[in-house]
């Protein structure tokens, strides 16, 4: 039994393979004798073009709907299962469960703020002191090494301008020593006159 013919008319008898064109009438009513086919042929007609995806989809642009859109079908979602209800309402009855005893927690354990402690003006007058101290230390080298900077200067030696700006910087070491209560040669100052000091000079 013969095949259906292809695009070139061309027929492939089941029984023993062979292919071929079988007779046909001409439209002045001669017969055109069946052609034979050799084997593994395959004429141009036959032949499938390739089609490129890319450009196909640009030639039928804007014809149909959106691209990726044909394959997208509202599939109703499969029923949860029973033990998949059952562990959904564990879950849900544990999550209220934490809940609530977070909030018992809270209002039950309200954070008691510890009492502050008075302040102890003892050690900080102490330590206003040591950093008073401190202070003048510091300030009594720099007055040494101006004052040093300045003999040299009356002596006719040339001074650095980092120098020059130190010597100018004198009395401000003095006023800020003054401040702390000490005076110009860095000593402490006394603040009150010897009473012995006063008799004598009574007498």
């Amino acid at each position: 039994m013969p095949s259906q013919p292809t695009k070139s008319g061309i027929v492939t008898d089941e029984a023993s393979g062979e292919r071929h064109i079988p007779e046909s009438v001409r439209a002045d009513g001669s017969t055109r004798k069946a052609i034979k086919i050799r084997p593994g042929y395959r004429p141009p007609e036959d032949i499938e073009v390739y089609k490129n995806p890319a450009a196909e989809s640009f030639r039928t642009r804007g014809k149909g709907p959106p691209p990726g859109s044909e394959g997208l079908k509202d599939e109703p979602k499969p029923a949860a299962s029973a033990s998949a209800n059952k562990n959904a309402k564990r879950r849900e009855a544990a999550r209220n469960k934490a809940q609530a005893a977070a909030a018992a927690g809270a209002s039950a354990k309200a954070p008691e703020k510890a009492p502050e402690k008075a302040p102890e003006p003892v050690v900080e007058e102490l330590d206003s002191e040591v950093e008073k101290a401190k202070k003048a230390r510091n300030l009594k080298k720099k007055l040494r090494q101006v004052k040093s900077l300045q003999e040299k200067q009356e002596e006719g030696a040339a001074l650095l301008p980092e120098q020059l700006a130190k010597v100018l910087k004198i009395n401000e070491l003095i006023r800020e020593l003054d401040a702390l209560g000490f005076d110009s040669e860095g000593e402490p100052k006394n603040k009150e006159a010897d009473p012995t000091k006063d008799k004598t000079a009574d007498d």
